[in-house]
């Protein structure tokens, strides 16, 4: 309890008993009047009687301890040990006073010399003193000044306590469970009375001049004890009763920020504290309140809530000001060119104050007409003053949409223009992807060539097989789509298509000499022509006796096309059919002797010339 542990101060003074004295004083404030802050927080139900038995052995344990405290200070000296007498004359250590006595009395220098070093009395002049001792060896008295002026301060405090009047005083130094305020005499003020809020550092008030009241007087035992809470909460008593008043909903009323949260800033509206939240601060965006006002200004509020029975207030700030978003459609037409700051700047885009309480929000796709804008921030940054056209407005979701490259041409819209299809273009391959490279024709506009489009006849799995980046290329443009932003282009279309310049001069039937590139399990891949490969399945690798002939990598023999898919790009050979019918080679020589006849030839005898022949040899 506060006053086991202020009894015990008195005696022992251990650190452990200071910090309960001022737990227990902290319960003792809690008990007593609040402030404007707290009583929002009051419940509005009348306490229990428990509760109300708990305040009043609150009450009783302080009053107890400011009995029992004592502060190590002299009794209060009594005015009838005061004497007047008459400055005689001033030597370097005393001041030589005549009280009436049969010898004269002797006032040290300090006790009337100011901070300055200057004494405050002249010979002649009348001096109120205390006899300190009786005659010293030169038969002088001693007296003091300074206890006589105790008897007057006594006097006042004294005055001050019955008439419940403030007096001034100075915090001297931070002691057990409070401070030490000198109002003439040391006073002591507990912790629980500095302030109507509990104060975390006591050291903080050293030095600071204050107004206290004197609640507790022993002059027997030299024992003040002072409070600077009873005079603040008969203010905000005070206060409240004349905002109370005028307090209602829709009223405008001036008050003071007296905290600043993340949330918000508490306004003291006189006695009673109101909330303001962040999102009635403006009609704009806020990070903090402290970007709007601080902690002692004085600013005009609208009352928004307000609750009787809890003392609750929400206050409203930009309700002062009508809505910027009632005529923004009208302020803000479509297509309009308007200026602004930029506010913030994220991964989508860039938020834009147009003007206190419109922002705009230009998205990251509406900054440039190239697709290789990594981040907004290589364009803008927050703070920069830029214009934009707005592209979109939406007042009832308050959303204005900006756009930055509509303030230039769209250089798509001429591409057909510049680079026909079919033309030729030529660009740094900027990038390479799984399904192609990117080629820089010009600034902003990028092509893509597909990883198909590379080449006629290798079978490209990824473009870094046929393309470097950063080196220079030249392509064909395939095809534009100026509102996808699309330019499709081809390099293996700078060359004649192999495939297509085979099926054009072969057909089912010939005979083609062919290179074995790799096995399969079905067959051998076969070279025909540069970039042309044929398939001779394992079927058709047999020779005239239809034996199979195993096929390996690198041999070379003659096929005959047996399919021809020119869609498909596909080519079946055959071993075996070889053997069959003659080449045209062969025909052509077994013609050739007879060409001037007239006789008609025939396969058989084609055949049967031809195996003549492999017999001679």
């Amino acid at each position: 309890m506060w006053v086991e542990h202020t009894a015990r101060s008195e005696h022992h003074g251990s650190d452990a008993e200071s910090n309960s004295s001022a737990d227990s004083a902290q319960s003792y404030e809690n008990s007593t009047t609040m402030s404007g802050n707290e009583s929002q927080t009051q419940s509005p139900e009348q306490p229990s009687a428990g509760v109300a038995h708990k305040e009043e052995t609150h009450m009783e344990d302080f009053a107890t301890a400011l009995e029992s405290y004592t502060l190590e200070t002299e009794p209060a000296p009594s005015e009838d040990n005061v004497f007047k007498g008459t400055v005689i004359k001033i030597t370097a250590t005393h001041v030589v006073v005549d009280i009436g006595f049969k010898s004269e009395g002797l006032v040290p220098i300090a006790e009337v010399t100011d901070a300055h070093g200057n004494v405050k009395f002249q010979p002649g002049q009348d001096i109120e003193v205390m006899v300190q001792r009786g005659e010293n060896e030169e038969g002088s008295v001693l007296l003091s000044h300074e206890r006589a002026e105790r008897v007057r301060v006594w006097e006042n405090i004294e005055k001050a306590y019955h008439s419940k009047e403030a007096v001034k005083g100075t915090v001297v130094e931070r002691v057990k469970g409070g401070v030490s305020v000198d109002i003439g005499v040391k006073a002591f003020m507990p912790g629980s009375q500095v302030d109507v809020h509990p104060v975390r550092n006591l050291e903080t008030l050293k030095g600071q001049e204050i107004e206290v009241r004197v609640i507790k007087l022993n002059k027997k035992r030299g024992n003040i004890v002072v409070s600077r809470k009873a005079i603040m909460d008969e203010e905000i008593a005070s206060k409240r009763g004349k905002t109370l008043e005028n307090l209602a909903e829709g009223a405008i009323l001036t008050g003071t920020v007296k905290n600043l949260t993340d949330y918000g800033a508490f306004v003291d509206m006189g006695g009673i504290d109101g909330l303001l939240h962040i999102t009635d601060m403006s009609w704009g965006r806020l990070t903090h309140p402290r970007d709007l006002v601080h902690v002692g200004d004085q600013i005009q509020v609208k009352v928004l809530k307000y609750d009787p029975e809890k003392l609750r207030v929400s206050l409203g700030f930009k309700q002062l000001t009508p809505d910027p978003w009632l005529d923004a459609a009208e302020r803000y037409p479509i297509g309009a060119r308007v200026k602004g700051r930029i506010l913030s700047v994220t991964d989508y885009g860039a938020f834009v104050e147009l003007e206190q309480g419109i922002e705009g929000l230009v998205h990251v796709s509406e900054m440039s007409w190239s697709k290789r804008m990594k981040h907004p921030s290589k364009l803008v940054n927050v703070g920069d003053e830029i214009e934009c056209v707005v592209l979109n407005v939406n007042s009832n979701e308050r959303r204005i949409s900006l756009g930055l490259k509509q303030l230039e041409s769209n250089p798509w819209e001429r591409l057909h223009e510049k680079y026909p299809i079919g033309s030729t273009v030529e660009g740094r391959v900027r990038n390479l992807t799984d399904f192609g490279a990117f080629i820089e024709i010009e600034d902003g506009i990028d092509g893509l060539v597909h990883v198909s489009n590379l080449s006629w006849t290798k079978r490209v799995k990824h473009p870094s097989e046929v393309l470097k980046k950063g080196e220079k290329v030249k392509a064909i443009v395939l095809g534009i789509e100026p509102e996808q932003r699309r330019l499709s282009l081809g390099v293996k279309q700078l060359q004649p298509d192999a495939w297509e310049s085979f099926f054009q001069t072969h057909r089912i039937g010939d005979v083609v000499h062919g290179k074995v590139l790799r096995l399969a399990q079905f067959g051998a891949f076969v070279e025909i022509a540069e970039g042309v490969e044929g398939l001779c399945h394992n079927s058709e690798a047999t020779d005239s006796s239809g034996a199979g002939v195993k096929l390996d990598a690198g041999q070379e023999h003659d096929f005959k096309i047996i399919k021809m898919n020119a869609e498909e790009k596909k080519v079946g050979l055959s071993l075996r059919a070889v053997g069959e019918e003659a080449s045209r080679a062969d025909v052509e020589a077994y013609k050739h002797p007879a060409s001037s006849a007239t006789a008609t030839t025939t396969l058989g005898d084609i055949i049967n010339w031809k195996r003549a022949g492999n017999d001679q040899d």
